[in-house]
């Protein structure tokens, strides 16, 4: 399989974007959960250099967590021999919902203070350069489809599975917002109008069923205590039962998400994913046969993301310079 690296450099090498596309830098940036990530392509010759921050190397609240991936990024322009004022544009990831138009944070799940953060304020404040926010799982979507494993495709469906459930869509070979470019949230719907595992209750949410804590969560209450994903997709038959769960609730969700907007690739990322491998994909796949059997027959393929922990700042990069093409 080829390096991230790799597959930037070589879709570079064969796609221009706008008048400002063979000139200067352009800046991707991630903040996550899991860590800071910057990625940096010079669009003269098409290379690509990254970096990134442990989480454990990182602590405070929003506002020093956004200085340390400025830092972080500009050690990377200037160890690429660059300077900001080479910036072309920039793309911004965070993990949590955010208003694109505006550039400002609307609120993190995991981690208070971030809310009505004006994060395209501080990065443009520090590097002069216009820039683009979006959240995590849209930047997946669109680097997969830009640089990734749909880069052949033009309508696709990225669905992120970690601490968080969520997803983006490109439809037209374009990112989609939605009215209030919230497009893609699909972690926080109901999974019915009665939820199938605590029928008596009231319907959680997807996220709230299929991220790693509902996951794990799910296992405790049928006698498995572990805090390992690894223990779920094993030969224990509270695991089984989890996943088979989980596989039965994604395809519905995802045959829905077919009819509706008739995608030509669905791609699965995140840590859930990850430990599920092929055969957890392949099982979602062989069980939406079932929810679409009154849907015009198609194969609808579904694939792993390949771009790994550096798909959210490969994600801003394909932001950036998809506004170039504006």
């Amino acid at each position: 399989m080829q390096s991230p690296q790799s597959l930037v450099q070589e879709r570079l090498a064969n796609r221009s974007w706008g008048f400002l596309g063979g000139q200067g830098y352009v800046l991707g940036m991630d903040i996550g959960s899991y860590g800071l990530r910057a990625a940096l392509v010079n669009l003269a010759n098409h290379t690509y250099e990254a970096t990134h921050l442990e989480p454990e190397q990182v602590t405070g609240g929003p506002e020093q967590i956004v200085a340390a991936t400025i830092a972080s990024a500009q050690q990377l322009i200037a160890k690429a021999g660059a300077h900001p004022d080479h910036l072309v544009r920039i793309g911004v990831g965070f993990s949590g919902p955010v208003d694109a138009r505006r550039g400002v944070v609307l609120v993190s799940h995991r981690m208070a203070g971030w809310e009505q953060f004006p994060l395209k304020q501080r990065v443009e404040e520090a590097f002069g350069a216009t820039t683009l926010v979006d959240n995590d799982a849209n930047l997946i979507a669109l680097a997969e489809a830009t640089f990734g494993v749909g880069s052949q495709t033009q309508h696709l469906f990225y669905l992120h599975l970690s601490s968080g459930v969520g997803g983006g869509l490109v439809l037209n070979g374009r990112l989609y917002h939605g009215a209030t470019t919230t497009a893609g949230e699909i972690g926080h719907a109901v999974v019915g109008v009665t939820d199938p595992i605590h029928p008596r209750g009231l319907p959680g949410t997807l996220e709230q069923h299929v991220s790693i804590k509902g996951l794990l969560r799910r296992a405790a209450e049928l006698g498995l205590d572990t805090n390992l994903l690894s223990d779920l997709f094993g030969s224990h038959p509270v695991g089984r039962q989890v996943i088979e769960e989980t596989t039965d609730m994604l395809a519905m969700r995802l045959s829905q998400i077919v009819a509706l907007i008739d995608p030509q690739l669905i791609v699965i990322g995140g840590v859930v994913a990850r430990n599920g491998g092929e055969a957890f994909i392949a099982a979602i796949q062989e069980r939406m046969r079932y929810y679409m059997a009154s849907l015009i027959e198609r194969p609808i393929p579904i694939a792993a993301s390949i771009l790994g922990y550096e798909s959210v700042a490969i994600g801003g990069l394909a932001l950036a310079l998809e506004s170039m093409d504006d």
